[in-house]
């Protein structure tokens, strides 16, 4: 503080032979006093008073809307998964290797889908 105290009280001598401190001396002057004043309101603490333990209220309904969300990602899955095992049939019946490696990648990717509730349960999510 009597640093601070000293800062604004202080006076500037001005040379009348050369240049008066114009007003580049004046925003330096400017620009430390808000430099110190961010400093010291930087310093200052807060209390802050959380009103509990309870944080239900809060993360029930984002639980609801995960596992509403899971629910549909697996739904779409199982979709994905059962379309792409007929197409793959399909394509081992008449020999087409492209649409067979295509739905090779859609069953992987539907197994996926099926199964992220799962994946995300066993990871703690």
């Amino acid at each position: 503080m009597k640093r601070l105290f000293e800062f604004f009280n202080k006076k500037e001598k001005v040379n009348m032979t050369k240049e008066a401190p114009g007003r580049f001396g004046v925003a330096k002057n400017i620009m430390e006093g808000a430099m110190m004043a961010t400093a010291i309101e930087m310093g200052q603490m807060v209390n802050v008073y959380a009103a509990g333990t309870d944080t239900s209220s809060v993360t029930k309904p984002l639980d609801n809307l995960k596992t509403i969300v899971l629910a549909v990602i697996g739904a779409i899955g199982v979709i994905i998964l059962a379309k792409n095992v007929m197409e793959f049939a399909q394509a081992y019946q008449q020999q087409d290797s492209s649409t067979m490696n295509s739905a090779l990648k859609g069953i992987v990717a539907g197994v996926m889908m099926a199964g992220i509730s799962s994946v995300l349960g066993i990871l703690g999510f």
